[in-house]
């Protein structure tokens, strides 16, 4: 197997790393501290990061995006994990690839403008009743001429609050549900009948929203489907593997990867018993398993993208790096927070928001608890080989 990474790559990655140490990790502090990123900088930011083509990377040429295969993303969402969730979304993008499907007018008016910058989405999946087994939702779908009538709720929806319109996973056949009968719709923020009902606080994870959004006899017109009408559920499983390899596998190797600078620094020069703590047994450890976990996980990110890339089915894999990696970075916060002492659990360091913000991890997108349910099956029941 060759693990060389080209040229190209290779610039784009430092570059975009020195962009998130330079440029926008100093908005960190005023976003955790007012939940807000101050909207000049961030407009400055965004139109920088856009100039420099490190927007919606994740995209087709053709959509006007960086074109990026899933491994080669994999190595950039590694430097864009170095900072807040918030401030990657609103400067870099945050852009579903299912909307690479839409066609005709509606790329027009949903895909390119997405793409530009120009509109924010969300997705809506989750509900109160339906968190990790996506296929149980409530919320449903049922024709009326030329077009669907949703009625139902959503919550924890990320961008729920600001988004310029929401892609919605509805039941369309409540026998059928995950095989064939679940939808997805495009529904526009201004729909009679859509409503954003609150804005859920959360442990971590501020400067965007997370809303919970209701939808009341919510019209939308035929056209607005994306995808085929009872697919939904294949689309999203379709796309979800390089979503999960990319915003929690790869950003946390690169989250646990800053806190594991700042614990090598601060053990070489915190000075206690006349010694650097570096010099204490304990605290090598918890270096040094720190920098295997990384790497394993690293490893495990990149071996899985590439299996996507090559056209495989790899979900087991991928399901392995959701638990690994959520995990990891919860343990290597930890010890970062332990090597700092007292001063790692002050918010004069990033460490205690970095804590919060891994919790998380571990819960949404499947906890851990079910995607290991799913790991053991395909050992037990398919046989499944690495």
């Amino acid at each position: 197997m060759d693990f060389t990474i080209s040229d190209e790559m290779k610039m784009v990655t430092e570059a975009v790393g020195r962009f998130v140490r330079e440029k926008v990790q100093p908005l960190e502090t005023v976003t955790e501290e007012t939940g807000q990123i101050p909207p000049e900088a961030l407009a400055a930011l965004k139109a920088e990061a856009q100039a420099l083509g490190f927007y919606a990377l994740n995209m087709s040429e053709a959509a006007g995006g960086g074109g990026l295969g899933v491994l080669d993303m994999c190595l950039v969402e590694e430097q864009l994990g170095q900072t807040s969730d918030a401030l990657i979304r609103r400067i870099f993008g945050q852009v579903y690839p299912m909307l690479d499907a839409l066609t005709g007018d509606l790329r027009e008016r949903y895909l390119y403008p997405t793409v530009r910058g120009d509109k924010i989405c969300a997705m809506a999946i989750t509900e109160p009743g339906a968190g990790s087994d996506a296929a149980a939702i409530r919320t449903h779908a049922r024709l009326d001429g030329d077009h669907w009538v949703l009625n139902g709720t959503k919550h924890f929806i990320s961008d729920g609050d600001i988004a310029d319109y929401t892609i919605v996973m509805a039941v369309t056949d409540a026998e059928k549900r995950a095989r064939g009968g679940i939808t997805l719709f495009l529904v526009d923020r201004d729909t009679p009948g859509f409503r954003v009902t609150r804005t859920q606080k959360m442990m971590g994870h501020r400067g965007y929203g997370h809303a919970e959004l209701t939808f009341d006899e919510v019209r939308v017109p035929k056209l607005q489907v994306l995808g085929e009408v009872g697919q939904g559920f294949r689309v999203m499983m379709a796309n979800v593997g390089g979503i999960r390899l990319g915003h929690i596998g790869a950003r946390a190797v690169g989250m646990a990867s800053r806190v594991l600078d700042m614990m090598r620094d601060h053990a070489a020069t915190r000075q206690q018993f006349g010694q650097p703590i570096g010099d204490f047994q304990m605290v090598q450890q918890m270096i040094a398993d720190s920098a295997m976990e990384i790497f394993a996980t690293r490893m495990m990110v990149l071996n899985t993208a590439w299996e996507v890339d090559q056209g495989l089915d790899p979900r087991d894999k991928v399901s392995m790096v959701k638990v690994q990696a959520s995990e990891m970075l919860g343990r290597v916060a930890d010890r970062g927070i332990q090597i700092f002492g007292g001063y790692g659990f002050t918010k004069e360091l990033p460490l205690e928001r970095i804590y919060r913000d891994a919790r998380v991890t571990r819960i949404y997108d499947g906890t851990s608890e079910v995607h290991r349910m799913l790991i053991a099956r395909s050992i037990i029941k398919r046989g499944l080989t690495l």
